[in-house]
């Protein structure tokens, strides 16, 4: 019982039964029932004896039925020792679930900060440094690169800013969404011009034949610009990330296929954590904050993300929205 995940009430249900009892609960000091145990037919409906046998300094075991002999109130004592324990583990182990978040969201600052710190603000830095520098002096040629290396760190520092503040958003449920019936062409079009290379090999395929869904569409914007440059990033150079759409019920089926390496099963749960980045080594094009948004952001509006095998090899995301009703404006 001890060893059991419910040692409390299996204890106080044994010391019930063991010593003949109506009843038998555990209370706090201030009167707070933290555990009972209670027969189903009792004898009779007299108030019965009382006994009580403190369990550590903040608690009482009391017990309800009969006299107790001078024999058995000692072993009720081993009893209480016992049930004692058990509340010690209960108590540490909820402290021990209190802590667990706490020490999630260190972890995740420290990946930000050291994502932040070194892959994305020292191109930045060293730029900036390096044009400000009055004994430097670069072709024209060099000049452009150094500012085209300084904008493109600005735009991921801008992302990761945005993924930020979207993320604790979701997490804090304070996400104000608008959604109405959205034309998945017409967003797929604005998420294109958002990736950093809008002249990317992205094929649609049916989009513009797939009924409106009932989303947000900036938010759904968002979702699709970070799973079409995760297709990007992780693709064969010869192919094109293909994103398809089909209708089945009231559900439109949105794929964004690559023909990358693909996804283990054993860590498709892992990719749609923060700061997980399968099969990589540095952060210079992210700190894996997109899917995890994506998700969220996929969730929020009502619908799924998911992961599938690519026939032939590679991965499909697989986002699922409710298909928009004719009444559907603005929700």
């Amino acid at each position: 019982m001890l060893r059991g995940a419910d040692a409390l009430p299996a204890l106080l249900e044994k010391s019930r039964t063991a010593f003949g009892m109506r009843t038998v609960a555990l209370l706090s000091r201030t009167g707070e029932v933290l555990a009972r145990s209670e027969a189903e037919h009792p004898d009779d409906g007299g108030p019965g004896e009382t006994t009580e046998v403190p369990v550590g300094a903040d608690a009482v075991l009391v017990l309800t039925g009969r006299r107790l002999p001078a024999a058995d109130q000692r072993v009720l004592t081993a009893f209480a020792a016992h049930v004692g324990a058990a509340l010690e583990r209960d108590r540490l182990a909820t402290a021990a679930a209190e802590v667990e978040p706490i020490k999630a969201a260190d972890r995740m600052r420290t990946a930000l900060l050291a994502a932040v710190s070194h892959d994305l603000r020292t191109p930045l830095a060293a730029a900036l440094a390096s044009l400000r520098s009055p004994d430097l002096e670069f072709a024209p040629t060099d000049h452009d690169e150094l500012l085209t290396m300084a904008n493109e760190s600005l735009l991921k520092l801008t992302a990761l800013v945005d993924n930020l503040l979207d993320m604790s958003r979701l997490q804090a449920g304070a996400l104000t969404l608008h959604l109405e019936a959205t034309q998945l062409d017409e967003v797929l079009l604005r998420a294109m011009d958002s990736l950093a290379d809008p002249d990317a090999a992205v094929q649609p395929l049916d989009l513009d034949t797939a009924p409106p869904v009932l989303a947000d569409p900036p938010l759904l914007e968002r979702v699709l610009a970070n799973l079409i440059a995760n297709a990007l990033r992780y693709n064969a150079p010869s192919a094109p990330v293909l994103v398809t759409a089909s209708h089945h019920a009231d559900q439109v089926e949105v794929r964004i296929v690559d023909r990358g390496p693909g996804i283990a099963p054993e860590d498709r749960d892992r990719v749609f954590l923060p700061f997980q980045r399968l099969s990589d080594t540095d952060n210079t094009t992210g700190v894996g904050l997109g899917l995890a948004l994506s998700r969220g952001l996929a969730e929020a509006m009502g619908g799924t993300l998911e992961v599938e095998d690519t026939p032939g090899g590679g991965t499909t995301m697989l986002l699922t929205l409710p298909a928009a009703r004719p009444t559907d404006a603005h929700e």
